[in-house]
């Protein structure tokens, strides 16, 4: 019998989950309610977990395929499934405030759904923190789930037929330039405005700093829409910030959550935290793919 320990962090979602060990075998059961609590809860923290590049990579392929790192392989064409969250080097040498990669990283703190630019967007995001910083780098996560239920019916019928252009170059250029190469390997793609959960028929809508526009409206309606979709996910009722520590696994649902890194003081602190995507299906994706770009 599983030793889980699930513990509700907030009444929509989120919990802290004890009793099992990421690291090496999971039991069959124990997989299956990971899975389950994925569904019901979006976003779960398992503290105290000992971790490695290789075992994080083994317990991602239980959850489905790894997905690529989009950066790496934008940029060169070369397959890893890691990136490093934070200012430190494989080596172990450490970014300031004023290095291009540490800039480029404040990108994350807008909202947004991991690779909702891709065709097939991420299930989920997969996250092992190694060194944290003393003050600040909290990550704060905002449910579209939540903030869909308790909206008004005109809106809800309003947008379910709605499909969004999610386009990477379009969220990234403010903050910095994206290499040529990696802007060519993520052309806009559109996806339904409106998405189930297929496990528990759940309904979001799914935005972002990646939602660009709607198709058949005009550029001045499609922000107004999607900036007031947004603001309405992440008022205080639908969010919940987590603050890292050592040792934290944490794995967020990107179909329905948003999440923002808040900033640190990289010339003061260190932060190196790890991270794993699982490619998701494509329920969400219109069909033609690619394709059906307007």
């Amino acid at each position: 019998m599983s030793q889980l320990r699930i513990e509700p962090l907030h009444e929509a979602f989120g919990a802290r989950v004890t009793g099992v060990a990421l690291s090496g075998d999971v039991a069959p059961s124990a997989l299956g309610e990971i899975r389950d609590a994925i569904d019901r809860y979006s976003l779960l923290c398992f503290p105290d977990q000992d971790m490695t590049d290789d075992k994080q990579l083994a317990f991602t392929r239980l959850l489905g395929e790894p997905e690529a790192e989009h950066v790496t392989f934008g940029k060169t064409g070369e397959v890893t499934f890691f990136g490093t969250v934070g200012n430190v080097e494989d080596d172990g040498t450490k970014r300031g405030n004023a290095d291009a990669s540490t800039h480029y990283q404040t990108g994350n703190q807008l909202w947004h759904s991991d690779s909702s630019f891709r065709e097939v967007p991420s299930f989920v995001s997969i996250v092992h923190a190694y060194e944290v910083p003393g003050e600040g780098g909290a990550t704060a996560f905002a449910s579209m789930r939540s903030a869909y239920a308790v909206l008004p019916d005109v809106l809800r019928e309003t947008i379910d037929p709605l499909h969004v252009v999610h386009d990477y170059v379009f969220s990234r250029s403010p903050i910095a330039p994206v290499d040529p190469n990696h802007a060519a390997s993520l052309p806009p793609v559109m996806h339904r405005l409106v998405r189930e959960n297929p496990s528990n028929g759940l309904k979001n809508y799914y935005v972002g700093s990646h939602a660009r526009s709607i198709p058949g409206w005009s550029g001045i309606d499609s922000r107004r829409l999607l900036d007031d979709l947004l603001d309405r996910a992440t008022q205080p009722q639908h969010v919940v910030t987590h603050q890292w520590q050592a040792g934290d696994f944490v794995i967020w649902d990107n179909r329905c959550l948003l999440h923002r890194g808040t900033g640190y003081d990289a010339d003061r602190w260190r932060r190196r935290m790890r991270q794993t995507r699982v490619v998701g299906d494509e329920r969400g994706v219109v069909p033609g793919g690619a394709a059906a770009r307007p």
